[in-house]
Protein backbone atom coordinates (compact mmCIF):
# COMPACT_ATOMS: atom_id res chain seq x y z
CA UNK A 1 0.00 0.00 0.00
CA UNK A 2 2.31 2.58 -1.39
CA UNK A 3 1.33 5.81 -1.64
CA UNK A 4 4.05 7.64 -3.30
CA UNK A 5 4.81 5.14 -6.53
CA UNK A 6 1.60 2.62 -8.74
CA UNK A 7 3.26 -0.01 -10.49
CA UNK A 8 1.02 -2.33 -12.53
CA UNK A 9 2.00 -5.64 -11.14
CA UNK A 10 3.37 -7.15 -8.09
CA UNK A 11 6.50 -8.06 -9.76
CA UNK A 12 7.18 -4.62 -10.39
CA UNK A 13 6.69 -3.60 -6.82
CA UNK A 14 8.95 -6.62 -5.67
CA UNK A 15 11.36 -5.37 -7.95
CA UNK A 16 11.30 -1.41 -7.01
CA UNK A 17 10.43 -2.37 -3.15
CA UNK A 18 14.00 -0.90 -1.69
CA UNK A 19 14.07 1.91 -4.08
CA UNK A 20 10.17 2.78 -2.88
CA UNK A 21 11.34 2.46 0.81
CA UNK A 22 13.60 4.58 0.87
CA UNK A 23 12.21 7.12 -1.82
CA UNK A 24 9.00 6.83 0.66
CA UNK A 25 11.28 8.38 3.70
CA UNK A 26 13.09 10.88 1.12
CA UNK A 27 10.23 12.57 0.07
CA UNK A 28 8.17 12.72 3.42
CA UNK A 29 11.06 14.55 4.66
CA UNK A 30 11.34 16.65 1.30
CA UNK A 31 7.62 17.58 1.35
CA UNK A 32 7.81 19.12 4.90
CA UNK A 33 11.25 20.52 4.15
CA UNK A 34 11.66 22.14 0.54
CA UNK A 35 10.46 25.29 1.60
CA UNK A 36 13.10 25.91 3.95
CA UNK A 37 16.42 25.05 1.54
CA UNK A 38 14.27 25.30 -1.80
CA UNK A 39 11.72 28.46 -2.05
CA UNK A 40 12.68 30.17 1.49
CA UNK A 41 10.80 30.49 5.06
CA UNK A 42 9.33 27.16 6.23
CA UNK A 43 6.17 26.11 8.21
CA UNK A 44 8.68 25.18 10.69
CA UNK A 45 8.92 28.78 11.58
CA UNK A 46 5.43 28.48 13.46
CA UNK A 47 6.32 27.97 16.94
CA UNK A 48 5.94 24.09 18.46
CA UNK A 49 2.37 22.79 17.66
CA UNK A 50 0.78 24.68 15.11
CA UNK A 51 -0.12 28.53 15.55
CA UNK A 52 -3.81 28.95 15.73
CA UNK A 53 -3.27 31.84 13.01
CA UNK A 54 -0.96 29.76 10.62
CA UNK A 55 -2.96 28.90 7.84
CA UNK A 56 -0.37 27.34 5.60
CA UNK A 57 -0.36 23.43 5.58
CA UNK A 58 2.47 21.67 4.01
CA UNK A 59 0.75 17.94 4.60
CA UNK A 60 -2.27 18.48 2.18
CA UNK A 61 -0.59 19.22 -0.92
CA UNK A 62 -1.82 17.35 -3.99
CA UNK A 63 -0.60 14.24 -4.88
CA UNK A 64 0.60 12.99 -7.93
CA UNK A 65 1.41 9.80 -9.60
CA UNK A 66 5.02 9.39 -10.04
CA UNK A 67 6.14 6.68 -12.79
CA UNK A 68 8.01 3.37 -11.29
CA UNK A 69 10.24 2.96 -14.82
CA UNK A 70 13.38 4.12 -13.29
CA UNK A 71 15.52 4.70 -10.11
CA UNK A 72 14.31 7.59 -7.69
CA UNK A 73 15.95 10.32 -7.43
CA UNK A 74 17.63 10.03 -4.10
CA UNK A 75 19.16 12.51 -1.55
CA UNK A 76 21.93 12.89 -0.18
CA UNK A 77 21.45 11.48 3.68
CA UNK A 78 24.06 14.08 4.63
CA UNK A 79 21.60 16.60 3.07
CA UNK A 80 18.63 14.99 4.60
CA UNK A 81 20.23 14.92 7.80
CA UNK A 82 20.81 18.72 7.65
CA UNK A 83 17.36 19.74 6.37
CA UNK A 84 16.04 17.82 9.63
CA UNK A 85 18.55 19.50 11.65
CA UNK A 86 17.43 23.21 10.13
CA UNK A 87 13.78 22.41 10.68
CA UNK A 88 13.84 21.28 14.11
CA UNK A 89 15.84 24.90 14.90
CA UNK A 90 13.49 26.74 13.59
CA UNK A 91 10.86 25.05 14.85
CA UNK A 92 12.04 25.96 18.26
CA UNK A 93 13.29 29.29 17.53
CA UNK A 94 11.73 32.38 19.18
CA UNK A 95 9.58 34.64 17.22
CA UNK A 96 7.58 37.60 18.11
CA UNK A 97 4.39 36.04 17.10
CA UNK A 98 1.64 37.38 14.72
CA UNK A 99 -0.24 40.18 16.43
CA UNK A 100 3.33 41.59 17.78
CA UNK A 101 4.89 40.60 14.05
CA UNK A 102 1.40 42.66 12.38
CA UNK A 103 1.44 45.72 15.12
CA UNK A 104 5.32 46.19 14.64
CA UNK A 105 5.19 45.97 10.86
CA UNK A 106 2.98 48.59 11.01
CA UNK A 107 4.27 51.16 13.35
CA UNK A 108 7.51 51.19 11.93
CA UNK A 109 6.69 51.15 8.10
CA UNK A 110 7.84 53.99 5.75
CA UNK A 111 4.34 55.56 5.86
CA UNK A 112 3.07 54.32 2.58
CA UNK A 113 0.32 51.86 1.76
CA UNK A 114 -1.67 50.96 -1.01
CA UNK A 115 -5.83 51.71 -0.58
CA UNK A 116 -8.36 49.93 -2.69
CA UNK A 117 -11.46 52.25 -2.74
CA UNK A 118 -15.12 50.94 -4.32
CA UNK A 119 -14.96 53.31 -7.32
CA UNK A 120 -17.19 56.05 -7.37
CA UNK A 121 -16.62 56.92 -10.90
CA UNK A 122 -16.11 53.28 -11.87
CA UNK A 123 -18.60 51.55 -9.93
CA UNK A 124 -17.85 48.01 -9.10
CA UNK A 125 -14.77 47.91 -9.82
CA UNK A 126 -11.72 48.88 -7.01
CA UNK A 127 -9.99 52.00 -7.34
CA UNK A 128 -6.35 51.70 -5.81
CA UNK A 129 -3.50 54.31 -4.89
CA UNK A 130 -0.93 54.61 -3.22
CA UNK A 131 -1.19 57.02 -0.27
CA UNK A 132 0.80 58.35 2.65
CA UNK A 133 -0.44 57.01 6.32
CA UNK A 134 0.63 56.86 9.72
CA UNK A 135 -0.25 55.08 12.52
CA UNK A 136 -2.13 56.53 16.25
CA UNK A 137 -1.04 54.70 19.64
CA UNK A 138 -4.06 51.87 18.43
CA UNK A 139 -2.54 51.11 15.47
CA UNK A 140 -5.02 52.91 13.48
CA UNK A 141 -3.68 54.26 9.86
CA UNK A 142 -4.36 58.24 10.13
CA UNK A 143 -4.49 59.89 6.25
CA UNK A 144 -4.92 63.51 5.27
CA UNK A 145 -6.64 63.76 2.10
CA UNK A 146 -7.29 66.38 -0.44
CA UNK A 147 -11.04 66.77 -1.73
CA UNK A 148 -10.01 66.64 -5.15
CA UNK A 149 -8.78 63.21 -4.75
CA UNK A 150 -10.65 59.87 -6.15
CA UNK A 151 -9.76 57.78 -3.27
CA UNK A 152 -11.69 60.94 -0.77
CA UNK A 153 -14.85 61.07 -2.89
CA UNK A 154 -14.97 57.03 -3.26
CA UNK A 155 -14.78 57.04 0.84
CA UNK A 156 -16.98 59.48 1.60
CA UNK A 157 -19.57 57.47 -0.66
CA UNK A 158 -18.22 54.25 1.00
CA UNK A 159 -16.26 53.82 3.52
CA UNK A 160 -15.36 50.60 3.17
CA UNK A 161 -11.52 49.82 1.63
CA UNK A 162 -8.32 47.98 2.04
CA UNK A 163 -4.94 49.05 2.94
CA UNK A 164 -1.73 46.85 1.81
CA UNK A 165 1.15 47.68 4.15
CA UNK A 166 4.53 46.03 3.08
CA UNK A 167 7.35 46.12 5.34
CA UNK A 168 10.02 48.58 5.58
CA UNK A 169 12.22 46.30 3.80
CA UNK A 170 10.06 45.02 1.46
CA UNK A 171 11.86 43.45 -1.66
CA UNK A 172 9.72 40.19 -2.79
CA UNK A 173 7.36 37.44 -2.03
CA UNK A 174 9.40 36.58 0.90
CA UNK A 175 9.56 39.34 3.24
CA UNK A 176 6.37 40.56 5.13
CA UNK A 177 3.32 42.53 4.84
CA UNK A 178 -0.63 43.37 5.91
CA UNK A 179 -3.53 43.80 4.70
CA UNK A 180 -5.84 45.98 6.77
CA UNK A 181 -9.84 45.97 5.99
CA UNK A 182 -12.58 48.37 7.45
CA UNK A 183 -14.11 51.62 7.20
CA UNK A 184 -11.96 55.41 7.07
CA UNK A 185 -13.69 58.02 7.83
CA UNK A 186 -13.36 61.84 8.23
CA UNK A 187 -12.10 62.66 11.15
CA UNK A 188 -14.40 65.73 12.40
CA UNK A 189 -13.44 67.00 16.05
CA UNK A 190 -10.73 69.45 16.23
CA UNK A 191 -8.60 67.32 19.31
CA UNK A 192 -8.48 64.71 17.37
CA UNK A 193 -7.12 66.54 14.02
CA UNK A 194 -4.58 67.55 16.02
CA UNK A 195 -3.48 64.29 17.56
CA UNK A 196 -4.08 62.89 14.02
CA UNK A 197 -1.41 65.73 12.99
CA UNK A 198 0.98 65.47 15.71
CA UNK A 199 1.00 61.32 14.98
CA UNK A 200 1.44 62.39 10.89
CA UNK A 201 4.10 64.70 11.23
CA UNK A 202 6.19 62.09 13.54
CA UNK A 203 5.99 60.52 10.31
CA UNK A 204 5.87 62.90 8.03
CA UNK A 205 8.26 65.76 9.10
CA UNK A 206 7.93 67.47 5.24
CA UNK A 207 4.23 67.25 5.12
CA UNK A 208 3.61 70.88 4.30
CA UNK A 209 0.13 70.54 3.10
CA UNK A 210 -1.56 69.36 6.46
CA UNK A 211 -2.23 72.88 6.75
CA UNK A 212 -4.04 73.20 3.47
CA UNK A 213 -7.49 74.47 3.50
CA UNK A 214 -8.99 71.57 1.12
CA UNK A 215 -7.01 68.74 2.98
CA UNK A 216 -9.33 66.32 5.48
CA UNK A 217 -8.10 64.27 8.01
CA UNK A 218 -9.25 60.68 7.61
CA UNK A 219 -8.87 57.24 9.74
CA UNK A 220 -9.54 53.96 9.88
CA UNK A 221 -11.84 53.59 13.07
CA UNK A 222 -13.21 50.23 12.27
CA UNK A 223 -10.71 47.49 11.71
CA UNK A 224 -12.50 44.18 10.50
CA UNK A 225 -10.12 42.11 9.16
CA UNK A 226 -6.53 41.91 9.37
CA UNK A 227 -4.59 39.46 7.75
CA UNK A 228 -0.53 38.80 7.41
CA UNK A 229 1.56 37.24 4.93
CA UNK A 230 5.22 37.04 6.41
CA UNK A 231 6.61 35.23 3.50
CA UNK A 232 6.89 31.76 2.21
CA UNK A 233 4.51 29.23 4.44
CA UNK A 234 4.17 31.59 6.97
CA UNK A 235 0.93 33.28 6.13
CA UNK A 236 -2.46 33.77 8.40
CA UNK A 237 -4.66 36.26 10.22
CA UNK A 238 -5.52 37.67 13.27
CA UNK A 239 -8.54 39.70 15.15
CA UNK A 240 -9.08 43.23 15.12
CA UNK A 241 -9.06 42.78 18.82
CA UNK A 242 -5.81 41.25 18.87
CA UNK A 243 -4.60 43.74 16.52
CA UNK A 244 -5.60 46.79 19.17
CA UNK A 245 -4.21 45.37 21.85
CA UNK A 246 -0.84 44.07 20.43
CA UNK A 247 2.21 46.45 20.96
CA UNK A 248 4.70 47.16 18.71
CA UNK A 249 8.15 45.45 19.53
CA UNK A 250 10.67 48.37 20.59
CA UNK A 251 13.84 46.66 19.57
CA UNK A 252 12.22 46.91 15.62
CA UNK A 253 12.74 50.34 15.49
CA UNK A 254 16.37 50.64 15.49
CA UNK A 255 17.05 46.91 14.06
CA UNK A 256 17.07 48.08 10.42
CA UNK A 257 19.91 50.14 11.67
CA UNK A 258 21.67 47.26 13.10
CA UNK A 259 20.94 45.05 10.57
CA UNK A 260 22.43 47.72 8.23
CA UNK A 261 25.49 47.98 10.26
CA UNK A 262 26.31 43.85 10.23
CA UNK A 263 25.33 43.52 6.92
CA UNK A 264 28.29 46.15 5.82
CA UNK A 265 30.49 45.41 7.85
CA UNK A 266 30.28 42.04 9.80
CA UNK A 267 28.60 39.65 7.24
CA UNK A 268 31.15 37.12 8.11
CA UNK A 269 30.40 37.40 11.86
CA UNK A 270 26.91 36.59 10.35
CA UNK A 271 27.77 33.61 8.41
CA UNK A 272 29.54 32.19 11.53
CA UNK A 273 26.63 32.56 13.53
CA UNK A 274 24.47 30.65 11.37
CA UNK A 275 27.22 27.72 11.30
CA UNK A 276 27.57 27.81 14.93
CA UNK A 277 23.50 27.66 15.22
CA UNK A 278 23.23 24.92 13.01
CA UNK A 279 26.60 22.82 12.84
CA UNK A 280 27.37 21.85 9.00
CA UNK A 281 24.60 24.62 7.32
CA UNK A 282 27.35 26.31 5.62
CA UNK A 283 26.33 29.42 3.75
CA UNK A 284 28.06 31.67 1.34
CA UNK A 285 26.08 34.76 1.87
CA UNK A 286 23.67 35.67 5.35
CA UNK A 287 22.14 39.34 4.97
CA UNK A 288 20.48 40.28 7.87
CA UNK A 289 16.72 41.28 7.11
CA UNK A 290 15.32 42.31 10.22
CA UNK A 291 16.31 42.69 13.88
CA UNK A 292 13.70 42.14 16.92
CA UNK A 293 13.88 41.85 20.94
CA UNK A 294 13.93 37.78 20.26
CA UNK A 295 16.15 37.32 17.50
CA UNK A 296 17.11 38.13 13.58
CA UNK A 297 15.65 36.93 10.13
CA UNK A 298 18.75 36.42 7.96
CA UNK A 299 18.79 35.83 4.45
CA UNK A 300 20.81 32.41 3.77
CA UNK A 301 22.73 31.77 0.30
CA UNK A 302 23.98 28.38 -0.36
CA UNK A 303 24.88 26.03 -2.72
CA UNK A 304 23.45 22.48 -1.30
CA UNK A 305 25.71 19.25 -1.82
CA UNK A 306 25.41 17.26 -5.13
CA UNK A 307 24.20 20.59 -6.75
CA UNK A 308 25.94 23.19 -8.84
CA UNK A 309 22.74 25.56 -7.93
CA UNK A 310 23.08 28.05 -5.48
CA UNK A 311 19.53 28.24 -3.15
CA UNK A 312 18.45 31.34 -1.16
CA UNK A 313 16.30 31.07 1.88
CA UNK A 314 15.71 32.88 5.10
CA UNK A 315 15.87 31.53 8.68
CA UNK A 316 15.37 32.47 12.26
CA UNK A 317 18.41 32.87 13.98
CA UNK A 318 17.48 33.72 17.97
CA UNK A 319 19.24 35.23 20.43
CA UNK A 320 19.77 33.52 24.13
CA UNK A 321 18.08 35.95 25.75
CA UNK A 322 14.76 38.53 25.40
CA UNK A 323 16.85 42.40 24.65
CA UNK A 324 15.18 45.21 26.36
CA UNK A 325 17.49 47.93 24.71
CA UNK A 326 19.88 48.89 21.97
CA UNK A 327 22.87 48.56 23.93
CA UNK A 328 22.36 45.18 25.05
CA UNK A 329 21.22 44.31 21.46
CA UNK A 330 24.98 45.26 20.55
CA UNK A 331 26.55 42.90 23.60
CA UNK A 332 24.48 39.61 22.44
CA UNK A 333 25.76 40.12 19.35
CA UNK A 334 29.29 40.24 20.52
CA UNK A 335 28.45 37.03 22.81
CA UNK A 336 27.22 35.17 19.55
CA UNK A 337 29.79 35.92 17.48
CA UNK A 338 32.61 35.16 20.18
CA UNK A 339 30.52 31.70 20.43
CA UNK A 340 30.55 31.44 17.01
CA UNK A 341 34.21 32.29 16.55
CA UNK A 342 37.83 31.02 17.39
CA UNK A 343 38.88 34.32 18.36
CA UNK A 344 37.31 37.48 19.88
CA UNK A 345 34.89 39.01 18.14
CA UNK A 346 37.27 42.26 18.44
CA UNK A 347 35.82 44.09 14.90
CA UNK A 348 32.51 44.07 15.98
CA UNK A 349 33.42 45.50 19.62
CA UNK A 350 35.23 48.00 18.80
CA UNK A 351 31.97 49.65 17.61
Amino acid sequence: KNDIYHTKSDSAINRHHNTVKYSYTTMKYLTALTSILAVGTAAAFAPSGANRHASTQLYNAPRHEVRSSGAAQEMDPEEMKLQVALAEHQQNAPKLGFPTDVRTLVQYNHGFAVMSTNSKANPGFPGGSVVGFAPDELGRPIFIFSGMSSHTQDLLADPRCSVTIASKEFKGAADGRVNLMGKVTLIKKGDEKEAAKAAYLAKHPGAFWVDFGDFNWFRMDEIESVRFVGGFARAGSITAEEYANAKPDLVSEFGSAIASHMNDDHMDSTIAMVAHAIPGLDVSEAVITSVDSLGMYVKCTRTPRASDQPQQFKIRLPFPRKIEDRKDVKNVIVEMTRAAASEPAAAVTEE
